[in-house]
């Protein structure tokens, strides 16, 4: 493809423009660990919640939507529950509020802060340290296995050379290139530099997604999409099996792809979603860049706002973009798509469709704009990480009293560590839907129990965390290497269970340490659950102390919020259809999920401490 000099002006323009921004701000960053990787804890709560939906605004995850829309219509947007996409509502409903009142730095800073300083919180705390640094090392390869697709799609240079026997393809050369990039603004300015330059990042996609959006409108009718699509593409609902057939629609071909990934019993999918999602949501936060951006708020109902806020600005822009590419690729993509015969690559479909479809200036918008979307995702991550490594290793265990000099440069040596061994990782990543289900469901499977325990159940241990924690990764790494075969989340019960039980052995053990801890930590935290025997005991010590009685009104906003997410998605998707009865349908129920969502969750924020 030939760019024009005015697109790849806007690009080149985008690029210098992050990295003055990012060194701009570098001197913020460097005075201390807490300046570096949370702010100083002066940054707004809505900077930070365009933050965190720039960070999840991914290049590589908009390519899998795209390509699952296009094969699933409107069940597709069931997939991503997958993750599940609705944990952000748990979060800013009530998880966001328990975890800033902890006033840590880091996910494994916390656990010290539930469990305590015994043997069994140490094991605990190593073990979330090492479960962050493989989370991390694995979005990272992600990560650059998706750019490095959409570059060579989208730019025209061939960037293939040999270095010591060893070829690197076009698509790893541009991941090179663009980590890089990447990297040199995002350890100098720290968390100060991520924020800004997302912000911006944000603005760029927002109207780069609307561009798109109205050329897809104009350019594609209902009647040529149903002309193309099997009978219930259109169909948000669906039975115990998927039923769709493409066999005699314009892509017969695509019946493979279901096949492959393993999800024509849609409705069994759909249960383990739920079982898996209900669990991950209450889990909470893995230690990355979500949780960074609650621990870097002002106080706890400034971290309910800024995780409400990235619902708010992140779905209906970004799926008026993908539904724009969507319908675009399945109405005049189809001579392109159907010379790949039976091996379509559905990662292709959206860097195929901005090559085709976009006009000069837009196209080099778009482009910026998705280097945006990587490089914020990425950069995010990439200041995450290195807290762990930091902040939880070495200033905790090696040289406590270090200079704050001495561990800001340390963080930055850790951040080009990890950039440099996620992207040894990503150059031998498979396909981007291997990458995703493994991350989504066999890793964070193995996450999830100990992770429900620490914040519900009064009777767990660090040990238990240690216990649960490792035998849960053990099972999600036996499951990557030696059953690769098996859809992902069809074995998530499998390693929820073998990490359950080594939550209770470990717990059993010994007596519960540290009870003081635990009941400073219920204390500060206020969480409901099983907590009766400390409740009692904090009770019996502090007479004022009022324990959380939330759950029922906590629950009622989860599943409000739940409908209210759905509707931002599939509201862009009836719109682009000219599905109007149903867009019409879906937009009260967001009118109706919002007022409520104000009067019985918003409002009470004001009582929040």
């Amino acid at each position: 493809m030939t760019l024009s000099y005015w697109d790849v002006g806007i690009v080149i323009a985008y690029i210098i423009g992050v990295l003055l921004l990012g060194f701009y701000l570098s001197k913020r960053a460097s005075k201390n660990l807490e300046s570096y990787f949370l702010g100083g804890n002066q940054l707004p709560w809505y900077y930070l919640g365009l933050s965190n939906a720039s960070g999840m605004f991914d290049i590589s995850g908009t390519m899998w939507t795209v390509g699952i829309l296009f094969v699933y219509g409107l069940k597709s947007a069931w997939l991503p529950w997958l993750w599940p996409v609705w944990n952000q509502v748990f979060v800013f409903v009530y998880l966001a509020i328990w975890m800033r009142r902890s006033n840590v730095m880091t996910g494994a800073e916390w656990i010290t802060f539930r469990f305590g300083d015994g043997k069994g919180a140490k094991l605990s705390h190593i073990i979330i340290v090492i479960f962050a640094v493989i989370s991390v090392l694995g979005f990272i390869a992600y990560f650059f296995e998706g750019i490095g697709k959409y570059c060579t799609s989208i730019l025209p240079w061939d960037l293939a050379f040999d270095i010591f026997g060893y070829q690197v393809s076009s698509a790893k050369s541009y991941a090179l290139i663009v980590c890089g990039l990447t990297s040199l603004y995002t350890v100098k300015g720290g968390m100060h530099s991520v924020v800004a330059t997302e912000v911006m990042q944000f603005v760029i996609m927002t109207i780069a997604c609307i561009g798109v959006g109205i050329i897809a409108y104009n350019m594609v009718d209902a009647g040529q999409i149903d002309e193309i699509v099997p009978e219930g593409w259109k169909d948000l609902g669906f039975g115990w099996n998927l039923n769709l057939d493409w066999s005699n629609a314009a892509f017969p071909q695509v019946n493979s792809k279901i096949a492959n990934d393993g999800f024509d019993l849609f409705g069994l999918l759909f249960v383990l979603m739920e079982l898996k999602g209900i669990f991950a949501s209450i889990a909470g936060h893995v230690p990355s860049y979500d949780m960074q951006r609650i621990l870097a708020t002002k106080s706890p109902s400034e971290a309910a706002k800024m995780s409400f806020l990235t619902i708010c600005v992140l779905y209906i822009p970004r799926y008026f973009m993908i539904v724009g590419f969507t319908v675009l690729s399945l109405v005049h993509l189809g001579p392109e798509l159907l010379s790949m015969r039976e091996n379509i690559d559905f990662e292709q479909v959206l860097p195929m469709a901005i090559n085709k479809f976009l006009p000069v200036g837009l196209k080099g918008l778009m482009l910026a704009g998705f280097l945006a979307a990587f490089m914020g995702t990425f950069a995010a991550f990439v200041n995450a990480a290195p807290a762990y490594l930091v902040n939880d290793i070495y200033k905790k265990y090696i040289t406590p009293g270090a200079p704050d000099k001495r561990l800001v440069n340390l963080s930055i040596l850790s951040s080009l560590v990890m950039v440099m061994v996620g992207i040894v990782f990503g150059l031998n990543a498979g396909s981007l839907n291997e990458l995703i289900l493994w991350l989504s469901s066999a890793l964070y499977g193995g996450y999830v129990a100990a992770n429900v325990l620490k914040w519900i159940w009064w009777r767990f241990s660090g040990n238990g965390y240690f216990w649960g924690m490792l035998f849960g990764l053990i099972a999600s790494t036996v499951k990557l290497f030696f059953f690769p075969e098996y859809v992902d989340i069809f074995v998530f019960p499998i390693i929820f269970l073998i990490s359950f039980i080594g939550c209770i052995i470990g717990t059993y053990v010994e007596p519960l340490p540290n009870r003081e801890k635990v009941k400073q930590f219920y204390k500060q935290t206020k969480p409901w659950g099983i907590w009766g025997p400390i409740k009692r005991e904090v009770m019996e010590e502090d007479p004022s102390f009022v324990p959380n009685q939330d759950f029922k009104r906590d629950s009622f906003n989860i599943l409000v919020g739940i409908v209210w997410q759905m509707a931002q998605v599939v509201i862009p998707i009836y719109f682009m259809l000219r599905e109007n009865t149903e867009m019409v349908i879906w937009s009260a129920i967001l009118i109706l999920t919002s007022y409520l969502l104000k009067k019985f969750w918003w409002d009470n924020l004001k009582n929040i401490a």
